[in-house]
């Protein structure tokens, strides 16, 4: 199977990599020329005589700029596989013009490079069973959850879920170094318990020697809560704890913090307590 896979990214260089390690055929282009894994010239180089191609890029205007390029050089055989983070709607717009699954993952820079990301699928029976070869290539947990747009509806419930989680286990650091207690500690305990998440397994020791190396950007969780409370402002819903999350969110970015790792908000709410 020979896979185009556009944008080179932290998430998209390991995952070409992992697919080349499975023995696909993949030609990787990104507008930034020194990426790991650009082997095509441009993105019709990487799409022409491809039978799967792969976007993995920032938002929504970029899978847009780049969907003519997939319509005019894709074979009619073509199955387009977006695993982007994006809004529902447009996905479902990809899904009239091709043949499209709309495949967001979690799991980050790490699950991106170990191959153990969650994908969650929106799109035909059809096209799933087809994609299910690249998918186990860069994946663990792959479910398909409906039809188009299902996908990033998941992802939007995915990323309220672990900002509001960062935002809990910052304010958890903050509660016990302010009551004397050490927190690295107090973290490895609360990992082991009820309370324990895979942002505890991963982060909480980075968290509490406030080192914010980027593995997903605050910038992308911004444009990703956006994407949330459309949603449910979509789905005529209230969700109080995803518009605090939301605006904790645009604080950090608001704060400068935007280049750096979404458990930053950590900062933020050291901020809020600083005399």
């Amino acid at each position: 199977m020979r896979i185009g896979f556009i944008g080179l990214g932290i998430m998209g260089a390991p995952m070409v990599a992992n697919l080349d390690r499975a023995g696909f055929d993949v030609r990787g282009f990104d507008l930034a020329p020194d990426r790991p894994g650009r082997t095509a010239g441009s993105a019709k180089e990487a799409i022409s005589g491809a039978d799967v191609v792969i976007t993995m890029l920032p938002d929504s205007p970029q899978v847009e700029e780049v969907l003519p390029d997939i319509v005019e050089y894709g074979g009619p055989d073509l199955l387009y596989i977006d695993m982007s983070t994006i809004d529902p709607g447009t996905s479902r717009r990809l899904a009239e013009r091709l043949r499209a699954l709309d495949a967001p993952v979690s799991g980050g820079e790490r699950g991106a490079i170990e191959g153990s990301l969650s994908i969650m699928v929106g799109g035909a029976e059809e096209d799933f069973a087809r994609a299910l070869p690249v998918f186990h290539a860069v994946g663990k947990t792959i479910v398909h959850v409906g039809p188009p747009g299902a996908g990033q509806t998941v992802k939007a419930a995915n990323q309220l879920v672990v900002g509001g989680t960062y935002a809990l286990v910052a304010e958890a650091i903050l509660l016990m170094e302010a009551s004397g207690v050490d927190a690295a500690k107090g973290l490895d305990v609360l990992a082991g318990g009820l309370a324990g998440s895979r942002i505890l397994e991963l982060k909480r020791h980075s968290m509490v020697a406030r080192e914010f190396t980027p593995g997903f950007r605050v910038d992308l969780h911004h444009k990703d809560m956006g994407i949330a409370t459309a949603a449910a402002r979509d789905a005529g819903l209230s969700l109080p704890l995803t518009a605090i999350v939301t605006q904790l969110v645009a604080a950090a970015r608001a704060q400068g913090l935007g280049s750096l790792d979404h458990s930053a908000l950590l900062k933020v709410i050291e901020r809020i307590n600083s005399a």
